[in-house]
């Protein structure tokens, strides 16, 4: 079965993280088309992330997506019996290796204690009766006499091991490589299908669009109590601000999609799990949880219980919301505070090499940074900020730090935003 080895380069995962949302954003603000019909830019990049188990036929309404499913099952069983042999194999090669090991440790042992045993029993006959001699040779006639006795036990053992489990060694190797073809196969068919689909994508679509049958226009009831759309917040700088950051990283749920949708399909078709797409996840939820927290409390998104708070005039929740804002301040103020001791120590680990590093130890004042720092710090493999992960895709985290105190900068430019927005409820009654 072909294996995949792809690791996730570090510039292409900020990369991705900031020019997917960008590129994401200018879609959704295109005008829609008055009539909905299939695309061929979304058929192939369907194709592209779910072809191998048929997803565009379904998107394109075609039944034969149904093919493609059979044989993707067959590929997981597949691999799954190929590791089942593996480790089969494994085993067997295992208790092979430890019966050969006996035997080439017993077999010269054996050898040598009956060769000398002849000589041993004639020493003991020349000693005299009740002397040390005499028990001396008697405990090495002894000692020869068992390790004959046991070491042929063992040789018999091992040798009868040897003999059953060599066979078995070629025959789970043939099973392994029995499975193992069948899944390659079974995947080059699926990606024959793949490519035959991308060149027949334009006429199922032309197909697809033809079998649209034109529904009568619904009117749009708007439910006066359901949720205000997000622009309706934003009524300032800041609230703008806020708002571009959550939907900037609202997006990232979507890479996440395809990430792990890789990560399933590298691990379980192609039995090459990844060193990175686990902890590049949960690192960019992270950041994600961060920075759409001032987005959370701009649309009033935070779970909260208000039993009381609910019935509360807007002047009284405006007096109450004033009030509550200090704690807010406290919890925004210390995360920020203490994000950004975080963000310094990450750059000034002991192993940070560069200019930026030197300048968080301290070790250069902030002019001499500024004056040389140049692209190189970038460029250059042999400069490392600071921290790194301890996994093997080494991913530096000084910018999760760093993207920590931003989070902590937006709360607190969105509680006063919201703090100006209660002063004037309350002025205006």
């Amino acid at each position: 079965m072909p294996g995949l080895s792809f690791t996730l380069p570090h510039w292409l995962y900020w990369v991705g993280l900031i020019a997917f949302p960008a590129i994401a954003m200018i879609l959704a603000r295109r005008p829609r088309p008055a009539e909905r019909l299939y695309t061929k830019t979304i058929a192939y990049m369907i194709l592209v992330a779910g072809g191998i188990i048929g997803i565009h036929r379904f998107y394109l309404k075609s039944i034969l997506g149904l093919i493609f499913i059979p044989i993707f099952v067959f590929v997981l069983y597949s691999n799954s019996s190929e590791q089942h042999a593996r480790t089969q194999q494994t085993n067997i090669i295992n208790q092979l290796r430890m019966a050969e090991r006996i035997v080439d440790r017993e077999k010269p042992r054996v050898s040598e204690a009956v060769a000398a045993i002849d000589s041993l029993r004639a020493d003991l006959a020349a000693t005299e009766e009740g002397s040390f001699a005499r028990r001396s040779a008697e405990k090495k006639v002894d000692r020869a006499a068992r390790t004959i006795e046991t070491g042929r036990a063992k040789l018999d053992e091992a040798e009868t091991t040897v003999a059953e489990t060599a066979p078995l060694v070629a025959a789970s190797s043939e099973k392994r490589a029995f499975w193992s073809r069948a899944a390659a196969w079974a995947l080059y068919v699926l990606l024959a299908m793949v490519a035959i689909d991308a060149i027949l994508i334009p006429g199922l679509v032309r197909q697809a669009n033809g079998s649209i049958e034109m529904e009568p226009e619904v009117p749009i009831v708007i439910d006066p109590d359901s949720r205000q759309p997000d622009p309706a917040y934003a009524t300032n700088f800041i609230d703008r601000i806020s708002l571009f950051c959550g939907e900037f990283v609202s997006y990232w749920a979507v890479i996440a999609v395809f990430v792990y949708y890789y990560e399933v399909i590298a691990r379980y078709v192609f039995n090459s799990p990844t060193n990175w797409a686990h902890e590049s996840m949960y690192l960019m939820f992270g950041m994600q949880y961060l920075i759409a927290g001032a987005y959370a409390m701009l649309t009033e998104s935070h779970v909260r219980v208000d039993i009381f708070y609910a019935n509360f005039s807007p002047r009284r929740k405006a007096i109450t919301d004033l009030l509550t804002s200090v704690f807010f301040f406290i919890f925004a103020g210390t995360l920020m505070a203490t994000s950004w001791i975080f963000a310094m120590d990450a750059i000034a680990v002991p192993s940070g090499n560069g200019i930026l590093s030197a300048w968080a130890r301290g070790e250069i004042p902030t002019a001499e940074m500024l004056s040389r720092f140049d692209l190189s710090q970038f460029t250059d493999p042999a400069i490392r900020w600071g921290e790194i992960s301890f996994n093997e895709w080494e991913v530096p985290l000084w910018p999760m730090k760093w993207v920590m105190v931003l989070g902590g900068l937006l709360l607190i430019l969105q509680g006063i935003s919201k703090v100006g927005k209660d002063i004037r409820a309350i002025a205006r009654g």
